[in-house]
């Protein structure tokens, strides 16, 4: 089975940008749907932005335009391209199959923007 492992986050000012990444242990060539999640504190998990096999993709209204979801198959990797951050950005992001697969939520990464 896949375990999924997110990296890339910390400390950055407003404006700012940061790549996330999420390397999977296994294939995720046939896998349909991936996406990124955050969960800031205090608040329920939400979906970020999400890619499909083909290259299509969705994002949720507030990183419209500020965040790119992107997937290397070759190198089994999920990125999220964060631009223009804001400090209602600051969450820990997770990565996870779509639909979602509850064994696969990992430890996250922090994302924290200074204002």
């Amino acid at each position: 089975q896949v375990q999924l492992v997110e990296s890339g986050g910390g400390l950055v000012q407003a404006g700012g940008s940061l790549r996330l990444s999420c390397a999977a242990s296994g294939s995720i060539f046939s896998i349909r749907g991936m996406g990124w999640f955050r969960q800031a504190p205090g608040k329920q998990r939400e979906l970020v932005a999400l890619i499909y096999s083909g290259g299509s993709t969705n994002y949720v209204d507030s990183v419209k335009g500020r965040f790119t979801i992107s997937r290397d198959n070759a190198k089994n990797t999920v990125y999220l391209q964060m631009d223009s951050l804001k400090p209602e950005d600051t969450a820990v992001y997770y990565c996870n199959v779509f639909p979602i697969v509850e064994q696969l939520w990992g430890q996250g990464t922090q994302v924290t923007v200074s204002s």
